[in-house]
This record gives structure tokens, C-alpha cells and sequence, in this order.
């Protein structure tokens, strides 16, 4: 089974092709915001070096949210475009349940962050499942930074993500037990982690209506 997993809900883009668990080709790109410019001759050009074409993609992934409003519109309605033009299942996952993957493997809670501004974040909680994909302790959440960590004050927590390290010292000072984890890979969000963690919910029979397909902001639209 080829996927194909696309992931721009932030400054970056990322795409990545794989078949079954195996990374064939993947990209990441610093788009600085300018997805509309860079996802489609990116997605263009790795279809071209792969040698892959729309009618081998069996299955679509992005993420949906939370991140950057106009990425996550983007990436959305790209994969829509092609599901409806193609008829192949599309499969949504959380930008916070992939930035997740990049602690495994931990025994501790793991709460990636993306910031929101105005000393708020996007916040995950999440576990090592069984499988060794990420499991939702709670629904991600838009939060204050000082209230989200005096209530994890108590748990011993890998925080990541670069909105980790933005609040590194409310982090600090609050959570005693808590640690950010500060390399440029745990803040990078990676089209294969999406593409791993869309094919085990694909498999799971968690599929996505194209009709219906719709971004999560957990911000609404308008607000500063």
C-alpha cells in the first residue's frame, strides 16, 4: 500500500511517500509561510523523482490542526482535491499527535506545544501506545502556557516542540519534573510520522468522508 502523507500545518512543508511502514521518499522544506507557493511544484517534483503517479497512491494523509490557519487549509484542501479526483481514501491526523512521535520511545507523558500567541498554546498530552504510535491521554487543547504546566506540575513530562522551547522557563519554573526536549529533530514535524500514524488509523478503519473533511483549528476563525 502506497501513502502519501502531506503535512504543512506550520512555516514548513513537509511530503512523503511510503509504502506499508517503509519511508520511500520524503521532503521538508522551510516554506516560511508561503505554502501555497512551494506544497504543489514540491509535491510535482517528488512524484517526478519517485517515478510514482496519483493512480498507485492508495491512500492520502495530512494533518488538520492545530498550527497555522492558512497551512492547514491548504494542506486539507490539497489532499481533498485529490481523494475527490481519485476516489482514494483520505485519513486526517492531529499536528500535536504527530510532532509526538519524535520523543519515542518514552515512558513518560509527552506534551508537544505549538504556540498560539499572547502566552497561549496548542497543547497534546499523549502516551507511547502498544503499537508504538502516539495515544491520546486527552483531546488537544488551545491553553494558557503558566496553567498547563502547574497542572502537570506533578508528572514527569517530555515537553516538545518549539513552542517548548519559547516557554522554556515558565516550563521550568513551574513543572520541577518536567523537561524540554531542545533538538532541532523533536521540533521538526515530519510527513512520515503522519504517514505512519494515517496508515495504522487507515487500517483501524478510521476514514474521513472527502466531502466532509474539514481542518480542526481549535482556534475559531477570526480571532487574533
Amino acid at each position: 500500500m502506497i501513502t502519501l502523507a502531506i503535512e504543512c500545518a506550520t512555516r514548513t512543508v513537509g511530503i512523503a511517500f511510503l509504502d506499508q511502514k517503509k519511508i520511500l521518499a520524503e521532503i521538508y522544506l522551510d516554506a516560511g509561510g508561503r505554502h501555497t507557493e512551494v506544497l504543489l511544484p514540491a509535491l510535482e517534483k517528488l512524484f517526478l523523482m519517485t517515478g510514482l503517479t496519483t493512480e498507485r497512491i492508495d491512500l492520502l494523509v495530512c494533518t488538520t490542526g492545530p498550527g497555522s490557519f492558512t497551512g492547514v487549509r491548504i494542506g486539507v484542501s490539497t489532499i481533498k482535491g485529490l481523494a475527490l479526483a481519485t476516489g482514494k481514501p483520505i485519513v486526517g491526523v492531529s499536528t500535536l499527535e504527530a510532532l509526538a512521535m519524535n520523543v519515542f520511545p518514552s515512558r513518560r507523558l509527552i506534551c508537544p506545544l505549538l504556540d498560539a500567541r499572547k502566552n497561549q498554546v496548542y497543547a497534546g498530552l499523549y502516551r507511547m501506545g502498544q503499537d508504538g504510535l502516539p495515544e491520546a491521554v486527552g483531546p488537544d487543547r488551545l491553553t494558557d502556557i503558566d496553567f498547563l504546566v502547574k497542572k502537570l506540575a506533578a508528572e514527569e513530562v517530555d515537553f516538545v516542540g518549539e513552542a517548548a522551547i519559547l516557554y522554556q522557563k515558565q516550563i521550568c519554573e513551574e513543572g520541577a519534573r518536567g523537561s524540554v526536549l531542545k533538538t532541532c529533530h523533536c521540533c521538526r514535524l515530519n510527513a512520515s510520522a503522519v504517514g505512519l500514524i494515517g496508515l495504522h488509523r487507515y487500517q483501524c478503519g478510521r476514514i474521513e468522508d472527502p466531502l466532509t473533511f474539514s481542518p480542526s483549528y481549535l482556534r475559531p476563525l477570526g480571532t487574533p
